[in-house]
């Protein structure tokens, strides 16, 4: 039986990485990484409309100690965004090192150091690599 689809965000001033889980929500996969500007918005309901989402998952920025930085009251106010206009369950998922394991997995299956060097693939791996921490807690 199918359920609906996570989507697992990656927030960051420039770009969003975006990720989404298979329908049986055992894997996540990156999806597409998308300028944070003013085209963010109608590019992303695009993607909401190409998928039965029920949830999204958002990276939440914390220093090792735990404490917040300073993108963390970023976040916030673009998941509060998101939960208005969508009307989805919003979760924080702790994204401490998230950027550092998608830059191995980049590092380990992208052979082009040019392709490498693409930050939108990296930003959509670190989506990928909150939204399987957050079916790590929950399956």
């Amino acid at each position: 039986m199918e359920k609906k689809r996570i989507l697992g965000l990656d927030y960051g001033k420039k770009r969003i990485g975006i990720a989404v889980t298979d329908p049986l929500r055992i894997f996540a996969y990156p999806l597409e990484t998308l300028s944070n500007d003013s085209n963010f918005w109608s590019n992303f309901d695009k993607i909401i409309n190409q998928f039965d989402i029920e949830k999204i998952v958002v990276g939440y920025p914390v220093k090792e100690d735990g404490s917040k930085t300073d993108v963390t009251g970023a976040v916030e106010k673009f998941a509060g965004e998101l939960n208005k206009k969508y009307k989805y369950e919003i979760v924080y998922v702790d994204e401490r090192y998230s950027s550092a394991i998608a830059k191995e997995r980049v590092i380990s299956s992208v052979v082009s150091k040019k392709k490498r060097r693409n930050k939108g693939l990296l930003d959509k791996n670190a989506a990928a690599v909150i939204l399987e921490d957050y079916l790590k807690t929950t399956n």
